[in-house]
């Protein structure tokens, strides 16, 4: 395979990168080299159907490491960077700051400056092919009113945890780094996403594994706090859309049109739950549980994803009902995913498989 048809995904053993690297895999003809540090959240298990893909080799890494980017970039010679990788959960971040600051900023800054001076080594069509799309949040925005238009690409920045700060601060950094170098960076915005392969400290999978084993559902403060919520592979189709239609400098805010509140979501697992799998115990809403809220938890979030329809043609295909139902679904026929990430069982593997290894061998599969 040429080597300049392949792209650069960091952070692609999470959440919403393995969705992409699968997603990536069959929608394009182009191969995918994986950087992923494998952290809590990163497990190879999301991507154990590439298996033999002569499109996919993974390289066990920290994005912090220039010297190991620096060696990918070089010998790889990607045509994009996508850039996932991330720390990303808020109540992580209040407890922990310093981990989300380096990978966030520093593990950002690094890769900015790397894929700076391997795109200086570029020439021709290689160089003016060349992006880099960096990956973010809509938490950066801050917080809205019940009453508040929703963000758009030009709302002020005013991050109100760790975790939205290091992601503020790493948005900054893409910005100059096309505004001072031209590098030709692009930048997405999302809303809370939900699907296969989340880990379950967040809201939805915590929601329907504790329903489906009949345990207590802890719900912040008064359940009332909104967000906006965007099926994960919508959100991959749209970062697809961005990087082939994408113009360099941009910041495109890309929403799922599904504002609700998070007692709501609740509530609604608890009817799929009970529909899906009935349980001798009754109606799974009864265990809904109100706990203290965390600090400074934002209130409301809403994309305003006018400017990627209008200019790039892309808008979610699936309405929060369907896709809630399907992830759901997903997770009850899953167990054996759900067991090794609840016992730790994939970290003890991952350490098994890894942790004697200095490296891996990142063209194992035919990318070079």
């Amino acid at each position: 395979m040429n080597v300049r048809d392949s792209i650069l995904v960091t952070g692609g053993a999470g959440f919403i990168g393995s969705n992409f690297v699968l997603g990536w895999l069959e929608n394009t003809s182009s191969a995918v080299l994986n950087l992923d540090l494998l952290t809590y959240a990163g497990n190879p298990a999301n991507l154990a159907s590439l298996d033999g893909n002569s499109r996919y080799a993974f390289q066990r890494g920290d994005i912090c490491d220039a010297q190991l980017v620096a060696r990918l970039l070089r010998e790889q010679r990607p045509r994009a960077i996508v850039h996932f990788a991330a720390e990303s959960h808020v109540d992580r971040s209040i407890v922990a700051p310093d981990a989300f600051v380096r990978t966030n900023v520093f593990g950002t800054f690094t890769l900015l400056e790397q894929a700076r001076i391997y795109w200086n080594m570029l020439s021709g069509a290689e160089r003016d092919g060349f992006r880099f799309l960096h990956v973010s949040t809509d938490e950066v925005y801050g917080t809205l009113g019940p009453e508040d238009p929703a963000f758009h690409e030009n709302t002020p920045y005013a991050p109100n945890s760790p975790y939205a700060a290091s992601k503020a601060g790493s948005d900054h950094l893409a910005r100059a780094y096309f505004h001072t170098y031209g590098m030709p960076v692009l930048t997405t915005n999302c809303s809370n996403n939900y699907g296969p392969f989340q880990f379950p400290e967040k809201l939805i999978p915590l929601m329907i594994l504790n329903a489906l084993e009949g345990k207590p559902l802890p719900v912040y403060g008064d359940g009332k706090n909104v967000r906006d919520w965007l099926y994960v592979e919508d959100h991959c189709a749209a970062i697809r859309t961005v990087l082939e239609k994408g113009r360099p400098g941009e910041t495109y805010n890309i929403g799922g049109n599904s504002e609700r509140a998070n007692i709501d979501v609740v509530n609604t697992i608890c009817d799929l739950v009970d529909e899906m799998r009935p349980g001798a115990g009754g109606e799974r809403r009864k265990l809904i549980t109100y706990v203290q809220d965390r600090p400074g938890h934002d209130r409301r979030y809403a994309i305003d994803a006018t400017k990627i329809a209008r200019e790039l043609g892309w808008k979610p295909a699936e309405r929060f009902e369907s896709g809630l139902r399907k992830t759901v679904r997903w997770y009850l026929e899953h167990p054996e995913w759900i067991e090794n990430v609840r016992t730790g069982a994939y970290r003890a593997w991952i350490e098994q498989n890894y942790a004697e290894r200095a490296e891996i061998e990142p063209v194992r599969q035919g990318l070079k």
